[in-house]
């Protein structure tokens, strides 16, 4: 093995071979080839490993800046046809990548392999980006990176409001978590498309409600008799959507909850996904339920409801626990969860956290929120849905309940 510096030299000669090996594929040829190549690129970042070796920080700056320099007076000379800078920014990037090469060559090494890898990519993220993805994703994907990186970081991590009930930090992420999870769902759809039909449309859709897709498909099953066992597949499948958002957001508002419901939670999502497997088999030779429009990724107001009732129900959950004890925290969630479970159950788990409940006590409570949430979604299927959709929905939905109970029991 090379002692350093050798090592570190050749690490930067490969970080410039690496990005130059694919600019000399693309940089063309006769009158109108760009500049810079695979030896420009080779050099430049033994440039910026030399002058890092020599004389440090103040000897790179003047490497880097004679780079620059040279880079914009072959800008001004070059391809007028051709305004874009990718190349110029890489070749620009390089140097420092070789001078990072001296004190890291294993975090040089990963970042030459991502530039490569950006810059070889062009036309597959031109195409992603102008005619894969649409105006709505564009603009979902802004909301959350508003959410995630200006928002959420700005509010205060602590506990205040009525009875200390409420942490914005916390209750943010939960809005910032149901984005998250209702985008991963949307993806997905893209990804496999519409020809796996309501069965997958169900699962992602059960991230964001599985309330509200179970009356979807109740609707759906109406409108279209033959899409039947599709629908039921789609409807079950949301159900282990919620067992899984649930066991998501547990785990990351509080471990310690999440471990004490890890084998309820795991019992009911099986079986709710065990029956709508079933179903899904069963309606693997119906008809392809045709082209959808993408829709968008998450629903915003969704997210702001839940994390408003979340709040709500920590105050309205501290007060009956101050007033009545355990016997009110249980009521209390369970009531909460016919609107929604996963709010209700994180509003336990915020109590854990703030040292209000153990984490054993959480347990009741929880599956007390799940099971009037699981009695919401028989009263959406029997009342959206036909008798034939009810009574096939009706049994899965009492026998992942049932599941999750008998775990805690055994």
């Amino acid at each position: 093995m090379l002692p350093p510096p050798w090592i570190n030299f050749t690490v930067a000669l490969a970080i410039g071979l690496l990005i130059g090996v694919e600019r000399e594929r693309t940089k063309g040829e006769g009158p109108l080839r760009r500049a810079a190549g695979i030896r420009t690129f080779a050099l430049a970042s033994l440039l910026g490993a030399v002058a890092m070796h020599v004389g440090g920080v103040p000897v790179l700056a003047l490497a880097f800046g004679a780079t620059l320099l040279l880079t914009a007076l072959s800008y001004l000379k070059g391809n007028k046809e051709d305004p874009g800078l990718t190349t110029e920014i890489a070749l620009v990037l390089t140097p420092l990548l070789g001078a990072l090469a001296m004190a890291d060559t294993l975090v040089a090494s990963a970042l030459a392999a991502l530039v490569a890898v950006v810059l070889a990519m062009k036309a597959r993220i031109h195409r992603f980006v102008t005619s894969v993805l649409t105006d709505a994703e564009v603009g979902d994907g802004l909301i959350f990176a508003i959410a995630t990186l200006v928002i959420w970081p700005l509010l205060p991590d602590r506990f205040m409001g009525p009875f200390d009930a409420i942490n914005p930090h916390k209750v943010w992420l939960l809005v910032v978590l149901i984005l998250a999870i209702g985008a991963g769902g949307h993806v997905a759809m893209r990804l496999l498309g519409v020809r796996f039909g309501l069965p997958v449309a169900g699962f992602a859709s059960g991230f964001v409600s599985s309330l509200a897709t179970i009356g979807a498909m109740a609707g759906r099953a109406s409108r279209d008799p033959s899409a039947l066992d599709a629908a039921v597949a789609g409807a079950a499948l949301s159900t282990v959507a919620t067992f899984a958002q649930l066991a998501v957001l547990l785990f990351v508002v509080s471990p310690a909850t999440f471990f004490a419901l890890a084998w309820p939670l795991a019992a009911g999502g099986a079986i709710a996904a065990l029956y709508g497997l079933a179903f899904t088999f069963r309606a693997a030779h119906a008809g392809d339920p045709g082209e959808q429009a993408p829709g968008r990724a998450f629903s915003v107001t969704t997210a702001l409801a839940l994390a408003g009732s979340m709040s709500f129900m920590l105050v309205a959950v501290a007060a009956l626990k101050l007033w009545y004890g355990d016997a009110g925290v249980i009521a209390g969630l369970a009531l909460a969860g016919i609107v929604d479970a996963h709010s209700a159950s994180v509003s336990a788990a915020s109590l854990v956290v703030s040292g209000q409940l153990a984490a054993e006590q959480a347990v009741i409570p929880v599956l007390a929120a799940v099971s009037t949430n699981a009695g919401a979604k028989i009263v959406m299927a029997v009342g959206a849905g036909s008798s034939a959709f009810a009574l096939r929905i009706v049994p899965g939905v009492i026998l992942s309940l049932a599941a999750a109970w008998a775990a805690v029991l055994l």
